[in-house]
């Protein structure tokens, strides 16, 4: 098949990191291109690609381009997967007559009228990460149960396997990690105050947080630990091209979103060998079992995510144990192959459905 993925993001996060993994899987045998807005997301694909303004979710000069794409390439399905691109590739698959597949990898609750035209009316089907996800969409009655497909999120573990050795510097002897963009609905702020409660009961903990990423928030964040007076413990390392060193050193990893579909991030620390502690967010339920592979917290509960620090600070045998069965968890349910599988069954399905 002939398959155009958009992401026009302007920054390097999951979602395209998802895309790179399905573009690069699925062009082993499919004609696979991609649509994309800033160098920093396209200059990591290897495969044709197209530049396009992207500007806003309805914009003229993009759509006539990115129907000259369609018909110069002979495009079969388009899966774009930012809400910018969803309504351009709606209408584009509507003017050309390709089936649209909606990549979608966070659990939004939908109620609007333009939300439907753009999730349930224009395209041929969802793919989401988690059946969270699936059940949340299900409940507007917008969408017949066919059309919404669970693919979990595969790893490349062959990749992170070759890079998870290079040189790193562990930051503290116990190091939290986490991972994502600098934002509020990451959770970084109920992260630095449950900390903090932890430095409080525990003040001569050798422990610190190491925050991998960049974004709009990060000085607010600074203030805050600032405040809290632990800002020499919370490392705010920037964007990081490859975290897997710094990963694989830390003991816990964090979670601690307000709404996720179902981090990459906390699947790669998880195979990495960290005891991963996490919010409810989004499918994380489908991963973690409480207690036996990790942790689940309610967002906002900083005394219960501080004593979970403690808990695993004090007690190494148990976050070996913990560790070794998040591993096991990821290398059996989330894998490349059975993701990219799924991806073009579902796209032949979505397409052999085109009236």
């Amino acid at each position: 098949m002939n398959i155009l993925l958009m992401n026009s993001s302007r920054t390097w996060g999951g979602t395209e990191k998802w895309t790179r993994m399905a573009a690069e899987t699925l062009a082993a045998d499919h004609q696979v291109f991609l649509a994309y807005r800033r160098e920093i997301v396209g200059s990591r694909f290897g495969i044709q690609k197209y530049r396009l303004p992207c500007l806003s979710h309805i914009d003229l000069y993009t759509l006539i381009l990115l129907v000259k794409i369609i018909r110069k390439e002979g495009i079969e399905v388009i899966i774009p997967t930012k809400r910018k691109d969803y309504l351009l590739a709606g209408i584009a698959g509507r003017i050309t007559r390709t089936p649209v597949i909606v990549r979608l990898g966070a659990d939004r609750r939908l109620r609007w009228p333009w939300q439907r035209l753009m999730y349930a009316t224009l395209p041929g089907g969802l793919i989401v990460n988690a059946e969270k996800i699936k059940e949340t969409l299900l409940k507007t009655g917008w969408f017949r149960q066919e059309r919404i497909k669970v693919i979990y999120n595969g790893l490349d573990t062959e990749e992170i396997d070759r890079r998870k050795d290079e040189p790193c510097i562990k930051p503290f002897p116990f190091t939290i990690g986490a991972l994502g963009r600098i934002t509020r609905n990451k959770g970084f702020d109920y992260l630095i105050r449950s900390f903090a409660i932890f430095l409080k009961n525990n003040p001569h903990a050798d422990a610190g947080i190491a925050i991998m990423g960049e974004g709009a928030d990060q000085q607010e964040f600074e203030s805050l630990a600032s405040r809290l007076d632990v800002a020499e413990r919370v490392r705010f390392t920037g964007f990081v091209a490859n975290p897997y060193p710094m990963l694989q050193k830390c003991d816990i990893f964090a979670m601690t979103s307000t709404n996720e579909g179902l981090s990459n991030a906390l699947l790669e620390a998880m195979y990495l060998g960290c005891a991963p502690v996490s919010t409810f967010a989004g499918g994380v339920r489908e991963v973690i079992d409480e207690g036996s592979n990790g942790f689940l917290v309610e967002y906002g509960d900083e005394e219960h995510l501080a004593s979970l620090i403690e808990r695993l600070y004090r007690n190494e045998n148990e976050r070996k144990i913990i560790s070794r069965k998040a591993k096991e968890t990821v290398v059996r349910q989330f894998t490349i192959p059975v993701m990219t599988e799924s991806i073009a069954a579902f796209c032949k399905e979505i397409s052999d459905m085109q009236p």
